[in-house]
C-alpha cells in the first residue's frame, strides 16, 4: 500500500515544518498545502558554506525546492494571488522552475483588498489585552466570507462576464462596514475589478482539479505529502480560542482541504520543538521571560533565533509542554514525532518540562479547551539534567549526549507518541532518522 504522509505542527506553529517537508520530499512525488494562507512561514536552508541559500515560503509548498516534485495548493487554502505571483517570481529568479510544477485548486477562496483592510482595521481598534496577533493579511476575513457564502473563488475568475456583479454585491456589504463602522477608506470597485482581471491571467494556467489529480497519483502508487501550516493549538476548533488562526490546522483537514478521503492518509507526523514558542497573544502556561538575559527563555530566544518568519515579531518562549502535546496527539492521531531545535537547549544546566497544570486547585495532565481556562493554568514542572556538549548537526542517536537522549525519551514517554525523527540543524542532512514515515 502506498503510504501518504501528513505533516502537522503540534504546538502554536513555527515548529520547523518546512525543513522536514523538504527533507521528506526526497521520498515523495507530490506535496500539497491544504489550509491557511500566506500567513504561514516556512524557512528552508539549502546547501553549505558560501553556497548556502535560504528560502522563505508562504503559499508555495515546501517541496518546490526539489526539481521533480509536483506541488498543489488545495481548496482549503485562502489565496492572495498577488502574493503568490510575487513568490513564484522570486523563486524563478533563483532558478527554480515553478509554473510547470505548481497547480492551484479551482475551489480556493480569494483574498481581496477589502479582506486586508478589514483585518488590519479590526486589530487596530482592539484593546491591547484582546489583540489576537493577526498578521493583517486578510486571512480571517477571507475565511469569514467563505463560511458566509459570499467568496469569490478561483473558478469565478474563469467566468469574467459574471465577475462584476458578484464583486459589486460583495463590496456593497464590506464597504459599508469599512466606512461606517471601522471609519476607514472603502475599496474602489473599478480598481479592484481591474486587479482581479489581471490576477485571472496569471492564475489560469495553474488551475486544475486538485482532488482528481491527487486520486490519480495515489492510484498510480505515487507518494503524496500533505503539508500543514500553523500549529494544532492554533486550530479554530481545537485551539486556545479566540487566540487562534482562522482555519483547521489538524491532520483531518488534509482530507477536506485537498479533496481526498481520509482512507489515503496513512501516517501523521507531528513536528514538535524541543521547547515551546508562541507568537502573538493568547495563554501560554509554560512561558518564560525572554527579556531577562539570565532566563532560559532569553537563551531560547537568542540561540533559537525566535522571530516569526512572516511577522518578524519576537516569539514567546517556554519549557516543553507535554500536557499540551498530549492534547495535540489526541486531536491529530499522531503516528510519530519529529523533535526539532534540540540544539537550542545545549548549555542549559537544568531543563524543566511542564507535565500538567493546577487549575482551580485540581491537578490535570491535559491542556484544557478554550483560552480562559488555559490562562488560569499553573504549570506543574519536573526537572531534567541538561547537557553542555553540542548537539548541533548530530546525525546519529548514539552520538547525542546521554542527558539529551534521556530528555527525548522522557518527552516520548510523557506524550505517548514515539519519536521517529530528531532535527539537529536547519540543513537537510542535520537529521537523526529513527523510523522513516514513508517506510
Amino acid at each position: 500500500m502506498t503510504k501518504n504522509v501528513v505533516v502537522i505542527g503540534t504546538q502554536w506553529g513555527d515548529e520547523g515544518k518546512g525543513k522536514i517537508v523538504d527533507w521528506l520530499t526526497n521520498h515523495a512525488d507530490a506535496v500539497v498545502r491544504f489550509q491557511g494562507g500566506h500567513n504561514a512561514g516556512h524557512t528552508l536552508v539549502i546547501g553549505q558554506g558560501t553556497s548556502q541559500k535560504e528560502y522563505k515560503l508562504n503559499l508555495v509548498p515546501s517541496g518546490i525546492i526539489r526539481s521533480k516534485i509536483k506541488c498543489f495548493i488545495g481548496n482549503g487554502v485562502v489565496l492572495d494571488i498577488n502574493h503568490l505571483k510575487n513568490e513564484v517570481f522570486n523563486l524563478e529568479k533563483d532558478g527554480i522552475n515553478v509554473k510547470n510544477r505548481l497547480s492551484v485548486s479551482y475551489g480556493c477562496p480569494l483574498i481581496l483588498n477589502h479582506h486586508i483592510l478589514l483585518d488590519q482595521a479590526r486589530e487596530s481598534i482592539r484593546d491591547k489585552s484582546k489583540k489576537i496577533g493577526t498578521t493583517g493579511k486578510g486571512i480571517g476575513p477571507a475565511y469569514e466570507d467563505k463560511v458566509a457564502r459570499r467568496s469569490l473563488k478561483v473558478y469565478d475568475l474563469l467566468e469574467p462576464d459574471k465577475l462584476s456583479d458578484k464583486l459589486e454585491d460583495i463590496l456593497d456589504f464590506h464597504n459599508f462596514v469599512l466606512k461606517n463602522y471601522l471609519k476607514t477608506t472603502p475599496v474602489d470597485f473599478k480598481n479592484q475589478l481591474d486587479e482581479i482581471y489581471s490576477q485571472a491571467e496569471f492564475i489560469k494556467p495553474l488551475v486544475c482539479d486538485v482532488s482528481d489529480e491527487l486520486y490519480k497519483l495515489n492510484s498510480l502508487g505515487k507518494k503524496i505529502l500533505f503539508e500543514g501550516a500553523q500549529g494544532a493549538l492554533l486550530d479554530v476548533d481545537h485551539g486556545t480560542y479566540p487566540f487562534v488562526t482562522s482555519s483547521n490546522c489538524v491532520s483531518g483537514q488534509a482530507s477536506a482541504g485537498s479533496g481526498v478521503g481520509p482512507q489515503i492518509l496513512h501516517y501523521i507526523l507531528g513536528i514538535t520543538k524541543a521547547y515551546t514558542t508562541r507568537v502573538g497573544g493568547g495563554p501560554f502556561p509554560s512561558e518564560l521571560d525572554i527579556d531577562d538575559i539570565n532566563s532560559p527563555g532569553s537563551h531560547m530566544s537568542i540561540k533559537g533565533k525566535e522571530f516569526g518568519t512572516v511577522t518578524q515579531r519576537k516569539r514567546r518562549c517556554g519549557w516543553f509542554d507535554a500536557a499540551a502535546l498530549k492534547r495535540s496527539a489526541m486531536i491529530n492521531g499522531l503516528s510519530g514525532l519529529c523533535i526539532t531545535k534540540l540544539d537550542v537547549l545545549d548549555g542549559i544546566e537544568s531543563i524543566k518540562i511542564c507535565v500538567g497544570y493546577t487549575l482551580n486547585g485540581i491537578d490535570q495532565n491535559l491542556l484544557p479547551l478554550g483560552s480562559e481556562q488555559v490562562d488560569d493554568c499553573k504549570p506543574i514542572l519536573i526537572d531534567m539534567p541538561g547537557w553542555q556538549e553540542s548537539t548541533f548537526g548530530v546525525k546519529e542517536w548514539k552520538k547525542l549526549p546521554i542527558n539529551a537522549q534521556n530528555y527525548l525519551l522522557k518527552l516520548q514517554d510523557l506524550c505517548g507518541v514515539p519519536i521517529h525523527i530528531v532535527s539537529t540543524g536547519p540543513e537537510r542532512d542535520e537529521t537523526i532518522l529513527l523510523q522513516h514515515p514513508f517506510d
